[in-house]
């Protein structure tokens, strides 16, 4: 498969049922640090749906968790306005119409940029019936969670980045 081009330029190469490969991102990578991948708060704003994750080397996950991830319907929802630089952010899943719920805040860094987070609730619901509510401590300034976005494929729909953990996912709009 050629390999992906600058982040936020079209990817013609790739049709739009398939999918990089981990090696595909981490050269992705290695260029996003050279010279950043220009992914601002605007772009970030909607539901990111989780497609596909590797290992630390961009080895593909197991095919069971990918899956199940899928089926569970992960997401990770960003809003937020541009003037006042915040984002919110939420990460979930779903079985049926049962749903668990992660509510936080997060911010933009750097040029490559990490997207660093903390999630101060958590959420289970079922259907429109809260069964359980309760906030979150907050992670030592050193530990915040993140994820170093590697690239954003818009025509495509693509975000790909790297966690806190190392291993690399690929969400879809």
């Amino acid at each position: 498969m050629a390999g992906l081009r600058l982040p936020m330029i079209p990817t013609d190469s790739l049709p739009s049922d398939s999918l990089p490969s981990g090696e595909d991102l981490l050269a992705l990578e290695r260029q996003c640090r050279r010279s950043g991948s220009g992914i601002t708060m605007a772009s970030l704003i909607g539901t990111w749906r989780l497609r596909a994750t590797w290992s630390r080397d961009g080895t593909p996950a197991p095919a069971a968790s990918a899956a199940l991830l899928r089926g569970l319907g992960a997401c990770l929802i960003l809003s937020g306005e541009e003037t006042d630089g915040a984002l919110r952010i939420a990460n979930q899943v779903n079985l049926g119409s049962l749903r668990l719920r992660f509510d936080g805040e997060a911010e933009l860094t750097g040029r490559r940029p990490l997207l660093m987070f903390s999630f101060k609730s958590v959420r289970l619901s079922l259907g429109t019936l809260t069964l359980f509510e309760r906030g979150l401590p907050q992670p030592d300034a050193r530990r915040m969670p993140f994820f170093a976005l590697i690239g954003l494929d818009r025509e495509q729909g693509r975000l790909s980045a790297r966690g806190r953990g190392g291993g690399l996912a690929l969400w879809m709009r």
